[in-house]
């Protein structure tokens, strides 16, 4: 079925495009959520009027998207969180936290638009990103700060260290010596065997 468009939709295209879907998403979804109208020449030229009064108001909203943008790009927040043993979180910080965080300093960001894969469940810092609208993206920072019952901060533990490549090369250089010299003594006992 030929659908217009009258929002954005995910996976399926952009306000205004006329679509080819399934009958089945149109009759069932699209169409009863006021996502979508039929594509008939009379509502394709209703669209048609329509469009120019819409793609002003997109624009609009764009630029108004970008100069949020300008002045939330660099934020940076940071939330206390009680830790446990091996600096653990006790739950773990969710966008709705980080939402609250940000509206603290002035900036009303939904939690939906905040770009978190899954909750952060180590402290530290955590760049993540903020999508204000379709190719409008600021960067935020998120600096989550452990304490322990005690109200003390608690430290990050400092990763360890990489094995550098010369030594994990000594190290399978070592295991080939080892195991050259077990076969030689398994070759040396079958030799002493067969005698």
């Amino acid at each position: 079925m030929r659908v217009i468009l009258i929002t954005d939709v995910d996976s399926v295209g952009r306000m205004g495009e006329i679509k080819e879907v399934k009958n089945g998403l149109a009759r069932n979804y699209l169409i009863p959520q006021k996502m979508a109208i039929r594509a008939t020449p009379g509502n394709i030229k209703i669209w048609e009027q329509k469009s120019h009064i819409i793609q002003k108001r997109e624009e609009g909203l764009k630029a108004e998207a970008q100069g949020y943008a300008s002045n939330l790009d660099g934020a940076s927040v940071t939330l206390r969180v009680k830790v446990g043993e091996e600096n653990r979180l006790f739950g773990s910080v969710t966008s709705q936290n980080i939402s609250d965080a940000l509206k603290e300093i002035g900036f009303e960001v939904s939690r939906k638009i905040i770009d978190l894969d899954s909750p952060i469940k180590e402290i530290g810092t955590h760049n993540l990103s903020v999508k204000l609208y379709q190719e409008v993206v600021a960067s935020i920072t998120v600096e989550v700060e452990g304490h322990d019952a005690d109200g003390n901060i608690v430290e990050v533990l400092p990763e360890p260290e990489p094995v550098v490549e010369a030594e994990a090369a000594e190290i399978t250089e070592t295991e080939a010596v080892v195991e050259a010299e077990t076969e030689s003594d398994e070759e040396i006992e079958e030799t002493k065997e067969e005698e």
